[in-house]
Parts: C-alpha cells; structure tokens; sequence
C-alpha cells in the first residue's frame, strides 16, 4: 500500500510526540496479540490480524469491525465473529480463510474472517473499533518510520510483555522464532508466526522476551 505524505507524516508525529495510546472503551479486553503485513514468499498466504480476549466474560464483538490508518469505523465488518470467548483468538486476513486455516494448521474451531481489502503496509494502522465505533485498540507501526522497531515481513510480530498489549508501541514487539514461548512455526510458504493460538507466558518467560534472551536462545536452536 502506497503512503501518502500525510499519512507518513502522522506516522512520524507519533513517534515524535510519543502519542502512544488507544482509547479506552467497555471492551478493552479485546487486544491486538499477533500482525504480519506481508508475507514474504511468493505464493505466501498473506498478511494477517491476531485478536484474542483476554478479559473474563465473553464478548460479542457484532457490529465491530477494523481499518487501517484511514481510521474509519465500520470499514471492514468483523461480526461474523460472533461470541467470543474468554482466552479465545480469532484471525482476520487478505487470503481466504479456508487458505489461511490450511497453511497454518488451524482446526475448524478457530474463527477466520477472509477477503480483507483494507489491506496493510510496511508502514500503517491497525484499528479496531467496537459496535459503538469506539476505538478498542490501536497499533500503529512501520520500520520506515519507527527506528528500531520491527518489519513483520514474513514473520509475524509478538508482544514482548504484557505491556505491550493496548499500549499501541511497536518498540514493544518482537518477531516470531519457531519454537519460541508463543509457539511459532514455519509454514509451508516460509512465512513464521503463530496465529490463532495466542498463549500467554509464564512470567519468567515474559522476562527471558524482554530482554532478548529467550528468542537469541531459539534462533541458535534453529
């Protein structure tokens, strides 16, 4: 996706200004857990969106929906996924969802949504807004943009402690390792994540992440 100047330079004012926030709202327990803008291989199945609940009470997330830095409420309808469940992960995606269960393996249990238009670039916005277009929870990102944050070219992006999580700032992300704490794989196309299956670290293992321990650890191993 083709950046406009203004958008590059909203970008550049976050960082700047250090407006690192999401609005709060009734339902903030649905988090960003897991993105991939692009993946990498040619034929890869393409980017995607992690949203997992993390409250304790199920949340209906009807009439929620998702845009890109375009910040408009209601631009991708996220209602086909129902009901969700307390510790419950669910996907959207620019590939359909049939190709993105199979490429990674995931049973018929987890919900998919497919045929995302309002597509993400190296350098964008994930929004998600609730059934009263209230803004849920923010991530915006970009390597370009953002110096020393990272480019979830291929290989997704994953918190770095609990902290990252509704903080909307990238510096607080990591990438995917296979075989690290989220249980990252390699799929067929050569893309690594772990999408749809968010699984919460121990403390002890949050700690090993944020000091880069565990994932330096994983790449040996690899």
């Amino acid at each position: 996706m083709i950046r406009t100047f203004l958008q590059r330079t909203r970008l550049a004012a976050i960082v700047a200004l250090g407006i690192f926030s999401a609005a709060p709202s009734a339902s903030a327990a649905m988090r960003i857990t897991e993105w991939m803008y692009n993946g990498r291989a040619t034929g890869s199945i393409g980017e995607f969106v992690e949203l997992t609940n993390l409250g304790g009470s199920p949340i209906d997330m009807t009439g929620w929906s998702f845009d890109d830095d375009s910040d408009n409420a209601g631009t991708i309808s996220l209602s086909d996924f129902g009901v969700v469940a307390p510790g419950e992960s669910v996907i959207l995606t620019d590939d359909t969802a049939e190709n993105f269960a199979t490429a990674w393996g995931l049973p018929p249990s987890v919900k998919i949504i497919g045929g995302n238009t309002a597509n993400l670039g190296r350098n964008d916005e994930i929004n998600i807004y609730d059934a009263s277009m209230t803004l849920v929870d923010r991530l915006t990102y970009g390597d370009q943009d953002f110096a020393g944050t990272i480019r979830t070219n291929g290989v997704s992006g994953n918190p770095l402690s609990p902290a990252a999580l509704g903080a909307n700032n990238p510096a607080l992300w990591s990438l995917s390792v296979v075989g690290d704490a989220f249980g990252s794989i390699d799929n067929p196309a050569g893309d690594i994540g772990n999408p749809g299956r968010y699984v919460i670290p121990e403390p002890s293992t949050w700690a090993l992440l944020a000091t880069g321990c565990l994932v330096g650890w994983a790449r040996r191993r690899r």
